[in-house]
């Protein structure tokens, strides 16, 4: 997401000082996960007092007294338990809800830079990652790990040589524990590219549903998802052999070490050097002190993932705009410049538009012309801040686009893109942009200014009709129509218009001249980029655009008939007229 744009956090705060806003309650669960493990020495405690002291005595009141103590303690110790438990899932939830904001809006702003979908929707899977670690097991072993010294020091208590062999367990199990780490780190970030890769192949074939199955080859397409999934398998169990390898010599080793000190204990016992009790006891403190660290490496995959998940959405949100402090300016009313812009491709960084400039005034409408590939629809992109620009500025009444608050430019601005894809909502939700407080006779203004008004009375539920994933059960030409309405709607200062007609019969051309004629009247400003002269019917201006340049702008008229009357652009843009053959006009250039 490399772009000179200016970036700032889109938030005050960033991930690290969100989650920090759980560092009191970290702590509290740091205690509390104390008092269960001090609890946790119940059962060893117990089995120590009822070998050495209600077995040697004999005393049954002694047995019950011992009983009744060890169960209010497991009360205590299983109440806690579930508290750390529920604390930790309302701790994900509360994570989630601070950042599942913020990571659904990198969702909307990659495809800008060139990513994929799959990679987009990635980020918002990145923010479940987390919340199902800090909910799962993975977070208890964590908050266990530091009191595993307790469980040591009882061990070392009973015997210095059972404790000695205690510790080498536990620093075997840490080595287990770091080389899993060392293994699985780039296991695991193959797997995340590789599901990636996987999904954007479905999401592809998804969107291309009607041509895989008219043009016949969805099966094709099944083989091609096919190869990227058995990639992906071939990597999950390359991941998932690393872990599960070490966990399960993890558990082969706790055994082994439990039943050496269950044998140790024998011998220490036949000297003298121990009680029975203590052999009992020694067991079970050890396999409490190990539990955390065997816990760790079988949810290791987890705590990577959770790991990978925070540092990408440390890296991508930390390029988002923040305008929350943004002077509000006045609302644009004047003109419209474009000063030098250049435009690279998302993603690959070629450039597609260079060193282009020129100037709108309010009240004015453009046309922009020239053949296919030219650039025109990338001149569009940049000019609305939907691709970023390497060089040059697009200004409203003379501030550029960034120096705008998102949600003030966005009101100003109506765009009609090439492909109408509407949004999963009613067609009223659609026209006003989904605001929650839209006036609904600026809604019916809006579709009446784009000739809709008519059409959407006659689906089956009017504005209030579901349009269903991407608007598709509307013609193209219905589409275009409601995406015109959404263009113009709350009279935007600036509307652009990308093949506004190319789905319009004769009735819509004469709307859509009629909406870009109000739209001059109330001192608006209109580029439309056009393939058919009937776009061009309102306008004043025009511009042709080949090669990645504006090779020329100007009047309408004197654009029109030919290189003898062309207002020339400076330099690039001369040298770009000049090599045209003599007497062929710029229009028949698109011709």
């Amino acid at each position: 997401m490399s772009t000179k744009r200016r970036r700032t956090r889109a938030s005050d705060e960033t991930v690290s000082e969100r989650l920090g806003r759980y560092r009191g309650l970290i702590l509290f669960l740091l205690g509390l996960s104390f008092v269960i493990s001090l609890l946790a020495l119940t059962g060893s405690f117990y089995m120590l007092q009822i070998y050495d002291r209600a077995l040697t005595s004999g005393s049954v009141p002694t047995l019950v007294a011992l009983s009744v103590l060890a169960i209010g303690l497991y009360l205590f110790q299983g109440m806690f338990d579930v508290l750390r438990n529920q604390i930790l899932v309302r701790v994900g939830a509360g994570i989630d809800t601070r950042l599942a904001p913020l990571a659904h809006r990198v969702v909307i702003e990659m495809p800008r830079y060139g990513y994929s979908n799959a990679e987009a929707l990635e980020r918002g899977r990145d923010v479940d990652t987390i919340r199902s670690f800090v909910s799962g097991a993975g977070a208890v072993a964590l908050l266990d790990l530091p009191w595993m010294p307790l469980f040591l020091v009882f061990v070392w208590l009973l015997h210095p040589v059972l404790g000695l062999m205690t510790l080498g367990g536990a620093l075997v199990l840490i080595g287990l524990t770091m080389t899993t780490e060392i293994l699985s780190r780039r296991a695991g970030r193959d797997l995340q590219k590789a599901g990636v890769a996987r999904n954007a192949i479905a999401d592809s074939n998804t969107r291309n549903a009607d041509v895989l199955q008219a043009m016949g080859f969805a099966s094709r397409a099944v083989q091609r998802y096919d190869a990227a999934n058995s990639a992906h398998l071939r990597l999950h169990a390359r991941t998932s052999d690393i872990t599960g390898t070490l966990g399960g010599m993890s558990k082969v080793l706790r055994m082994m070490l439990q039943s050496a000190l269950l044998g140790t204990g024998a011998y220490l016992t036949i000297r003298g050097q121990l009680s029975a009790g203590a052999i009992i006891a020694c067991s079970v403190a050890s396999s409490r002190a190990l539990a955390p660290i065997e816990m760790a490496i079988g949810n290791w995959k987890g705590f990577a993932a959770a790991r990978r998940s925070l540092a990408r959405l440390k890296e991508t949100l930390a390029t988002l705009d923040d305008d929350d402090g943004m002077i509000r300016l006045p609302d644009p009313h004047l003109s419209m410049d474009v000063e030098g812009v250049t435009i690279v491709a998302p993603g690959t960084g070629a450039v597609l538009m260079s060193d282009v400039s020129f100037r709108i005034e309010a009240g004015q409408a453009a046309g922009l012309i020239g053949p296919s590939g030219g650039g025109k629809t990338t001149l569009a992109k940049g000019l609305v801040g939907i691709w970023p620009l390497l060089r040059g500025a697009v200004r409203l009444d003379g501030a550029s686009l960034h120096q705008w608050r998102s949600d003030q430019l966005g009101a100003e601005i109506g765009y009609l893109p090439q492909d109408v894809a509407l949004m999963e909502g009613t067609v009223a939700e659609n026209i006003c942009r989904f605001d929650p407080e839209a006036d609904h006779a600026d809604i019916v203004a809006a579709a009446q200014a784009a000739a809709a008004h008519e059409m959407i009375l006659r689906l089956p539920e009017g504005y209030q009709t579901q349009l269903g994933p991407f608007g598709t059960a509307l013609s193209a030409g219905q589409r275009q129509r409601i995406g015109l309405a959404r263009a113009l709607y709350g009279d935007p200062f600036l509307v652009v218009l990308d093949e506004p007609n190319s789905h319009l019969d004769a009735e819509g051309e004469q709307a859509l001249t009629r909406a870009m004629l109000n739209v001059r009247a109330r001192k608006g400003i209109v580029i439309v980029i056009a393939h058919r002269p009937g776009a061009l019917a309102a306008v004043d201006l025009v511009g042709v655009v080949q090669g990645g340049r504006l090779s020329s702008f100007g009047p309408r008229d004197q654009i029109l008939k030919g290189p003898a009357d062309v207002q020339q652009m400076p330099t690039t843009a001369g040298a770009a007229q000049a090599r045209r053959p003599p007497g062929t006009s710029q229009l028949a250039v698109e011709g």
